[in-house]
């Protein structure tokens, strides 16, 4: 019945959609927080970058962002991330593309918890003498962060979705091989059901133990 998958590295595919996954989804939490911080922050300047930078990203979509950093930043600029091998090039400027695209949204969702601290707390770190910084990393963002995991793991499996798009650029992630195996063989339905099946695997447990771990770590008003 799956004599059709022979021949084809599925389980190779599938590890290349998860290293994107989670590379990108690290990334993006670096990057998402760094853009919180200046959202929320004292200095008008960056304020108003982080600002921008939300609000473009979040409304360019991500084919355009993916492709950008093909055509534009490798073959138009010549930047190849440190590597000459177009597989390995193109991997690392599809995570570039998708840390790029994601962190907007994680930055969206790590704002929304910063709100959730009370005022009073970072008021009174200020009058202990604690700078922004401190605050910020010390008394606000653990809060935040323990208030967002639920948010942050519907972004996270976002993600992994949206892996699917690095085939453009040619990464050899599942989208790609699904592509493949439906020109050359003809059970449509049967590989569109096993490429399903192997993205439910990889979404479904991470929402469910993300779910549970978010219930654990809320923190009680």
């Amino acid at each position: 019945m799956f004599d059709f998958l022979e021949g084809y590295d599925l389980l190779g595919a599938f590890w290349v959609t998860v290293q994107l996954t989670a590379l990108s989804a690290v990334g993006s939490l670096i990057w998402g927080t760094l853009l919180a911080g200046m959202r929320v922050g004292p200095v008008p300047l960056l304020r108003g970058f982080g600002t921008a930078y939300v609000n473009v990203v979040r409304n360019i979509p991500l084919v355009v962002i993916i492709v950008f950093t093909s055509l534009g930043l490798y073959q138009t600029l010549g930047v190849s991330l440190g590597s000459d091998i177009v597989n390995t090039t193109n991997f690392r400027l599809a995570v570039l593309g998708l840390v790029a695209y994601t962190s907007a949204f994680v930055c969206e969702a790590l704002r929304s918890g910063i709100n959730t601290v009370p005022v009073g707390q970072a008021e009174a770190a200020r009058a202990l003498g604690l700078s922004f910084g401190q605050v910020l990393t010390l008394v606000v963002l653990p809060q935040a962060f323990r208030s967002v995991v639920g948010p942050l793991t519907s972004v996270l499996i976002a993600l992994t979705k949206n892996t699917t798009v690095a085939s453009a650029i040619g990464v050899a992630e599942a989208a790609a091989l699904m592509k493949d195996m439906i020109e050359n063989e003809a059970q449509l339905i049967l590989i569109s059901a096993v490429f399903a099946f192997g993205f439910v695997c990889l979404t479904l447990p991470t929402g469910l133990i993300l779910g549970w771990v978010g219930k654990k770590a809320a923190v009680k008003r």
